[in-house]
């Protein structure tokens, strides 16, 4: 129970916790959740997210990687590559050699390492589903790495209840409060830990919106957030610019940093 007393989260916004907000409007997410449960009877546990939302693969390598391989922790998570699958190019298979060599570092400082599948999309709008073969492909070389290294694996694909819409907030790319919940037990399950509940657990039993009603919502989500998205990105642009980690030191819980752009 104690082979776990500090904690460091890398990533991007999945990680960061975006959508997924305290009373203050700070990100929690599900690190956060996991991390809090961790601390539970472990006195002297220290946790550090350094994950920003919007970030790429290459990015993340750059920019927190190195920090978490000198902080030495004894857990970390590694969650990255989702904003290069829905980029406008992205060939899956390259992603995942650069994915499987930053994986290689954070298991040389040993470290235990936890890594997560990209999410199943069969549910989602026409514009994400497209990208199911992408992340798909990622998720088996994904797997091949952790085979490889000896990392644990949270199965995001196969957590059905994600792909209830429920599960995602209104821009349909980051999760709601209680997915990260779910996520949150299912990596305390993956690491073998205390579960106070199931993440399995069925959604409530929902009335199905009408045609007009979805259509008018697809609309809505292509207006206001996938085309500012696609915007920014042809410029150049990323969402986690101006951003800094929100927890850049391994430090105790009730340390809280909150996510502040950059001066």
């Amino acid at each position: 129970m104690n082979r776990w007393n500090s904690f460091v989260a890398v990533g991007d916004s999945f990680t960061e916790g975006l959508d997924d907000l305290r009373d203050d409007g700070s990100p929690r997410g599900w690190a956060d959740r996991l991390a809090e449960r961790l601390a539970a009877g472990r006195p002297g546990f220290t946790y550090a997210n350094l994950a920003v939302r919007g970030k790429l693969l290459d990015q993340i390598v750059a920019d927190q990687v190195p920090v978490a391989e000198a902080m030495r922790p004894d857990l970390v998570s590694f969650c990255a590559g989702g904003n290069d699958i829905i980029g406008l190019q992205c060939d899956p298979d390259d992603l995942a050699v650069r994915f499987d060599a930053a994986l290689a570092r954070l298991v040389a400082t040993g470290a235990d390492v936890l890594i997560f599948t990209g999410f199943d999309l069969r549910r989602m709008h026409v514009l994400l589903r497209r990208l199911r073969g992408r992340v798909a492909t990622f998720n088996e070389n994904l797997r091949a790495s952790a085979d490889r290294h000896g990392c644990r694996v949270v199965d995001l694909w196969g957590m059905n209840v994600l792909a209830d819409p429920r599960a995602w907030a209104s821009d349909r790319l980051h999760l709601t409060p209680e997915a990260h919940e779910r996520v949150s037990l299912r990596a305390l399950e993956v690491l073998g830990e205390p579960v106070p509940s199931d993440w399995r657990t069925p959604w409530p039993v929902a009335e199905q919106a009408n045609w007009r009603t979805r259509q008018a919502e697809d609309l809505a989500w292509v207006r206001d957030h996938v085309m500012p998205y696609v915007r920014r990105r042809l410029r150049g642009g990323h969402t986690g610019d101006g951003y800094l980690p929100k927890r850049p030191e391994l430090a105790p819980l009730e340390r809280l940093n909150r996510s502040f752009p950059a001066v």
